[in-house]
């Protein structure tokens, strides 16, 4: 019975061994990173490539970025998972040429060049547009929540702190509750070790006490009244769960509709999606090099300012706006119930009566017109329209950009699901590389650091699957 494969013989010699390169075939992905970082000018990005004229010498920039690509592209981050690897790996050890930098090596490159490899981010991105992979002007627009280095019982607010005070001293009161009952007993070798474990326990609750006091310094210190211990830099942010929430950042991204490449990316500690819709689409723009944008984004971004924003900019924005009205809430005709007929610069209520334009006001710089009727007192639908004498509506000077906004979102009812598509998933893809943890540095410079290497290992594999390794390595060196 001797059908099956046989292994080869570990003691056996070979006269004529191998070559390192027979062991990497022709269509293994390591040829393209080893083709891209080649097709780089590592000096101009901002890498050191001069040697140090004594002292031990260094590993060249490309070695490390090399590693670092690879490490990102295979769900190998830390610095001494890299180091395992450029000892073990045949891919590793092909694309490195048999060099084994160490961990602390490996650390210090990402941590020292972190604006120099953010730029090699950038670089790749322009080079799938010179390979017409963003030929299309159109992006979806979205943010995710990652995970900081930071415990949340390490991240500090007002609320938090509160509730551990009241914790800390609900905890003291019991301990002595429990002292005053083991002075009104007999005294015994057993009380008398339990009443001084009491007292350790107490005296140990007054030393939280006095940190959380130093904690509420820091936090009401803080611009935004919130302190992370370990990452400073860090937030606790509310996530899509009920009730459920993460201490980490809110990476913001622009994704090519066609081929769901990251076209441009930013890492901020701002938990809110609101005042980032125009700052994404114009860096998007940019990088696509185009006059005219569109852009789609969920309802979390609407804001009139960057709505408007964006139209100065020439990006056309497509987003729903969310339901705020407190009057729909009570069960109320909301604005949206009002038409606007603008031949007539009025409002046309839902009862068939207009509201006709009455004066301007500014208020927070924005200039307003008001909009009214007379007919309310007889109206038979008052008591669905207004609590008050008269239903007034009011109007922005760009009203109606907001107005086109939702008439291109009723137009096309595709929308929110082409962007859910398009942009949930290289979220997904980046969070299940990173693992449950997320980022492994701390500080904002060196999480936008790790952030660029994982968007850069996406689009790299966005690229091969589009291409293929031979096509992409042809298109890097023409």
């Amino acid at each position: 019975m001797k059908r099956f494969i046989t292994e080869a013989d570990r003691g056996q010699i070979t006269f004529l061994p191998e070559s390192l390169d027979d062991y990497i075939d022709e269509t293994n992905p390591v040829r393209a990173i080893d083709a891209f970082v080649s097709h780089l000018d590592l000096a101009d990005l901002g890498f050191d490539v001069m040697p140090e004229a004594t002292g031990r010498p260094g590993y060249h920039p490309s070695v490390l970025l090399r590693l670092f690509i690879y490490g990102y592209l295979n769900r190998v981050a830390s610095s001494r998972g890299l180091e395992r690897e450029a000892g073990r790996n045949l891919e590793v050890i092909w694309l490195l040429r048999r060099l084994i930098p160490d961990d602390k090596v490996i650390a210090d490159f990402r941590k020292d060049n972190g604006q120099a490899i953010r730029k090699v981010c950038v670089r790749f991105v322009e080079l799938c547009r010179q390979m017409g992979l963003l030929a299309t002007a159109s992006v979806a627009i979205d943010g995710s929540k990652f995970k900081a280095v930071n415990n949340r019982d390490k991240n500090f607010t007002r609320n938090k702190i509160d509730r551990r005070r009241a914790q800390l001293e609900e905890s003291v009161l019991r301990y002595l509750r429990q002292l005053e009952t083991a002075d009104r007993q007999e005294p015994t070798d057993a009380l008398a070790t339990k009443a001084a474990h009491l007292k350790d326990k107490r005296a140990k609750l007054k030393e939280e006490m006095g940190k959380l006091e130093a904690h509420e310094k820091l936090m009401l210190a803080s611009p935004d009244a919130q302190v992370s211990l370990t990452d400073p830099d860090s937030r606790s942010m509310a996530t899509s769960g009920r009730g459920s929430g993460v201490v980490g950042y809110n990476v913001q991204v622009a994704v090519d509709t066609t081929h769901h490449l990251i076209v441009t990316h930013e890492v901020t500690n701002s938990g809110s999606d609101r005042s980032q819709l125009s700052g994404m689409a114009k860096k998007a723009k940019e990088v696509l090099g185009v006059d005219e944008l569109e852009a789609v984004a969920d309802r979390g971004y609407y804001h009139g300012e960057e709505i408007v924003a964006c139209a100065k900019a020439g990006i056309t924005v497509t987003l729903p706006k969310p339901m705020t009205s407190g009057a729909k809430a009570e069960g109320r005709f909301g604005k949206q119930d009002f038409a606007y007929v603008p031949a007539e610069d009025a409002y046309r209520c839902p009862a068939g009566e207009k509201l006709t334009y009455r004066y301007s006001f500014d208020e927070k710089g924005q200039s307003l017109r008001r909009y009214s009727t007379n007919a309310c007192s007889s109206c038979v639908l008052k008591s669905a329209c207004t609590t008050g004498k008269v239903r007034r509506i009011t109007r922005a000077e760009d009203e109606h950009i907001l107005e086109a906004v939702q008439r291109r979102l009723d137009a096309d009812q595709t929308a929110m699901r082409r962007r859910r598509e398009t942009v949930e998933h290289p979220f997904g893809t980046i969070k299940a590389r990173m693992g449950a943890t997320h980022f492994l540095t701390r500080t904002m410079p060196k999480v936008a650091t790790e952030m660029a290497l994982a968007v850069l290992a996406y689009n790299f594999t966005r690229v091969l699957n589009i291409l293929g390794v031979k096509p992409m390595i042809a298109a890097m060196r023409s």
